[in-house]
């Protein structure tokens, strides 16, 4: 599977109209945490408890069919004081899908996913006519600097740990899955990122808008 733990400066300047990463802090260094492909019963509630326990804020970009599926969750994502992203509502690739029928799910997902003018494309895939429609609707596009690949079952939660460890610093936005495939690793590796983060002074913040 081919994927960069790391999106490089000079692949971010290729595509200004997105956001890669958040602009540093004057009051002190923070990250930016968020978790795609949910709200999932069970992964999702877990990963709220952990954020609490580390008096962190995190973002949501939630697919809107599990966020149909699974209403109670997603309100205890809002009840909890985090930020909700568009994700599509059948986590569509972009590059492999016609303009319309991506617009047509991104609207379908807005029904479901109150978001808060966020969206994030799966895979990381849009084609920049996609990304100007949407950009038009309000919405920021909300990409990545740091990505966990917890999702990637040749991965261990130790290897994810050490790729974020060596990438991630003040400014990043990193990238977890809140999903079933994800499991096995983030049940590990989350825990393990908020207290080490934690311990060298970071904060964890959403990309709510007053921060955008």
């Amino acid at each position: 599977m081919s994927y960069l733990h790391y999106i490089p400066k000079w692949y971010q300047y290729l595509r200004p109209n997105l956001i890669w990463r958040k602009a540093l802090r004057s009051d002190g260094k923070a990250l930016y945490l968020s978790f795609d492909d949910g709200p999932i019963p069970g992964i999702t509630p877990w990963v709220l408890e952990q954020l609490e326990d580390h008096q962190a804020k995190a973002t949501f970009f939630c697919i809107g069919d599990n966020a149909r599926k699974h209403p109670e969750v997603l309100q205890e994502i809002i009840k909890r004081g985090h930020a909700l992203g568009n994700h599509t509502m059948h986590h569509l690739n972009g590059a492999k899908t016609s303009f319309q029928s991506y617009l047509d799910d991104f609207k379908s997902a807005q029904e479901h996913v109150p978001s808060q003018g966020l969206f994030r494309p799966p895979y990381g895939r849009i084609k920049k006519k996609q990304a100007r429609a949407i950009s038009r609707a309000g919405y920021d596009i909300i990409m990545w600097d740091c990505l966990a690949a917890d999702w990637d079952s040749s991965n261990s939660a130790e290897d994810c740990f050490l790729a974020l460890k060596r990438h991630a610093k003040d400014g990043s936005i990193i990238v977890f899955h809140d999903s079933i495939k994800a499991w096995p690793r983030l049940k590990i590796l989350l825990p393990q990122i908020l207290k080490h983060y934690q311990g060298a002074g970071y904060c964890f913040k959403s990309l709510g808008p007053d921060i955008l």
